[in-house]
């Protein structure tokens, strides 16, 4: 096969996990005999400083002409004024947009081998292994937004339109036909008018998946679930606004949020592929970068927008194996216990697959 991926290595720590994604992706290619072309481009912070533009018109000509975009992280505190004009995140909810990338998948696992890293008792976290399907370009933060006056009132609105939550439910039940066939629908029904029509029209898509469990939980509900019974869970379906707070919260459940990759996909195949950590500048340049949420990333791109899914279990594969082996970058080595550099954590998981 031969593909061509948008590198786009943003802004603090994202380039020195993105060069760890790539070499993990050219491994990838050699073995099974693939050729991955990469075009690097401009997002994020380092655009801003050097074109004025979060996301340049350049890098979206280049993302255009690629079959997936690989991004690692963008802002950072020299861009984190939120009344600034213009703001790293910007490019990020602009690519999202530009290429209506509707659904966001942050899949979270437990490693054994990470138990004691996490908040919770281990007996908690057995059989941990869900999916988050969060909507992305609808909800809240695209919905009407102003201050008014003097400043003393602000709004934001939540506006949700049928075929908006028709075409994520669906990317939802699917994903629960690919595993334990349950699906988890997050919404404030008993108080919200969107998240009624939210689960009146997830109810509806459930008529195409009888073979799928649907349940319905307020989201206070599962925020409280995902720290007491998390097993319980295979995928959850939820708003942009819900998804987002969810899925930060289950990222402790993995042991360190460096661990977790994700997707966001649209109608075909492309998708817009990044760890769910964030650019971390006060560890930039050391070395202590944890790779594997970029690396899981680049093994859902082999999957969801090159469909080998040989490939993407073989990375999966792995990096739970370089765990499992003790490998540690520092976020995951316990008390003052040795740990090792970006660059070598990667290198074991290449010499794993």
């Amino acid at each position: 096969m031969k593909a061509t991926i948008t590198v786009l290595p943003g802004d603090g720590i994202g380039p020195e996990v993105m060069a760890q994604a790539v070499r993990v992706l050219e491994h990838v290619a050699g073995k099974y005999g693939h050729e991955f072309t990469f075009q690097e481009a401009l997002m994020g912070g380092i655009a801003i400083d050097k074109t004025g533009n979060p996301l340049p018109p350049e890098t979206l000509r280049v993302a255009e002409q690629s079959d997936a975009i690989l991004l690692g992280a963008v802002g950072g505190p020299k861009w984190s004024d939120p009344t600034a004009a213009v703001r790293p995140e910007q490019g990020l909810l602009g690519l999202r947009k530009h290429f209506e990338l509707f659904a966001n998948l942050r899949p979270v696992k437990t490693y054994p081998a990470l138990a004691g890293f996490t908040p919770l008792r281990p007996e908690l976290l057995e059989g941990v292994d869900m999916l988050i399907v969060r909507e992305l370009t609808g909800g809240i933060y695209f919905g009407p937004s102003q201050e008014q006056g003097d400043g003393d009132t602000a709004y934001d609105t939540e506006i949700y339109t049928v075929p908006e939550v028709q075409r994520v439910a669906h990317v939802a039940f699917r994903a629960a036909q690919g595993r334990r066939n349950k699906l988890t629908s997050v919404d404030k029904a008993n108080v919200m008018a969107s998240m009624r029509l939210w689960r009146r029209t997830v109810i509806g898509v459930h008529e195409d998946y009888s073979d799928v469990e649907l349940d319905h939980i307020l989201v206070d509900a599962c925020t409280m679930y995902l720290m007491t019974r998390p097993a319980s869970f295979d995928v959850i379906l939820a708003s942009n606004i819900f998804g987002d707070i969810l899925s930060d919260e289950a990222s402790v459940l993995a042991g360190s949020l460096g661990m977790l990759p994700s997707a966001s996909l649209g109608s075909g195949k492309f998708g817009l592929y990044e760890p769910v950590h964030g650019s971390a500048p006060d560890i930039a340049g050391q070395g202590k970068a944890n790779p594997t949420g970029m690396i899981l990333s680049a093994a859902l791109l082999l999957r969801y927008s090159l469909g080998l899914e040989d490939e993407a279990r073989a990375v999966e594969t792995a990096v739970e194996q370089t765990l499992e082996a003790g490998a540690r970058t520092a976020d995951i080595a316990s008390g003052s216990g040795s740990y090792i550099s970006t660059d070598e954590f990667a290198q074991t998981v290449i010499e794993k697959i």
